[in-house]
């Protein structure tokens, strides 16, 4: 599910991300209590919302590489 028009001064930039980066994954909770991801380069395509369970298992899941990011890069 994706939500637009989310405000602007509750984005947290990627701890990943230093200041010196023009884009970065950003994260807001929601008024509902969902997490929404978004781009920085382009917050008028909106950001992904997901429940708080679900972005757990989806963070857990790339820490285990149960994607295979590592292997292909």
């Amino acid at each position: 599910m994706k939500r637009h028009n989310l405000p602007a001064y509750a984005w947290r930039k990627s701890s990943y991300s230093d200041n010196q980066q023009v884009g970065c994954v950003e994260a807001q909770l929601t008024d509902d209590g969902l997490i929404a991801i978004g781009d920085s380069k382009d917050r008028t395509r909106g950001a992904f919302v997901f429940t708080p369970s679900a972005w757990t298992s989806f963070v857990g899941a790339v820490r285990r590489d149960a994607f295979g990011s590592r292997a292909a890069g």
